[in-house]
């Protein structure tokens, strides 16, 4: 069978489709889609409470933390910068106890753009609030810019060649939280990919995947959560 893999969802207060206006817990399409070509089974994963995020996570064969806004500086012991954008606490609640659930029992992990900036987060990192350059110019339009791999690392072993990704953000890693190595920088020094080094499977990129074609991230990920032990508390 086709690995199970959960997609953390944004949560948004309106959203419309056909007649209706209402609160709901959405995806870009571009997610489920990479997972399905990927060769895994997508499922979505809404805001929960936190006490729910390991037996969820005991569901799956891995996951993936997608992007979204802006972590609350709170998290990592920070003031607000003004360009900060508003707090999406309940977000940031659910996904770091996604993340913690998923480290603590070795499911593997995608964080994507803000995924990878909790994950770190989730780990004692801190984040450069507002870079200037790496947010398209045209609102609601990726970038693309090219990004390094280091040599040795997982990342530089999937994508051992420079490669342009596709892009929209304005916050990144500064402090790098325990465990974490990068493993990929933009051409600035931004630190654009982060693993850990203790073995697990648990890789940040800044970047998002979803809305390119190169699969071979995703396909890491899907492979990964292929070779999850039976009986390791996965249904």
């Amino acid at each position: 069978m086709k690995p199970l893999i959960g997609v953390s969802t944004y949560l948004e207060t309106s959203a419309k489709w056909g007649v209706w206006d209402m609160p709901a817990a959405l995806l870009p399409m571009a997610y489920p889609r990479l997972v399905q070509r990927a060769g895994g089974m997508a499922v979505m994963l809404p805001p929960d409470g936190a006490a729910t995020a390991a037996p969820v996570v005991a569901r799956l064969d891995g996951l993936v933390v997608a992007g979204g806004p802006d972590v609350e500086p709170v998290r990592y012991g920070a003031e607000p910068d003004p360009r900060t954008g508003p707090p999406a606490r309940e977000r940031d609640e659910w996904e770091l106890a996604l993340i913690g659930a998923a480290l603590e029992s070795g499911t593997p992990v995608l964080a994507i753009c803000r995924g990878m900036q909790l994950l770190n987060v989730a780990l004692g990192g801190t984040l450069i609030q507002h870079l200037e350059g790496h947010t398209a110019a045209t609102l609601g339009v990726f970038g693309a810019h090219p990004v390094k791999p280091v040599p040795g690392t997982r990342y530089g072993t999937i994508v051992p060649e420079e490669a342009d990704v596709p892009s929209s953000h304005h916050q990144a890693v500064d402090r790098l939280g325990r465990g974490l190595v990068p493993s990929a920088y933009a051409g600035d020094g931004t630190v654009e990919a982060v693993e850990l080094v203790d073995g697990r499977w648990s890789l940040g990129v800044q970047w998002h995947p979803e809305m390119g074609q190169d699969l071979r991230v995703m396909e890491a990920l899907v492979a990964a959560s292929s070779r999850v032990p039976s009986g390791s508390g996965h249904a």
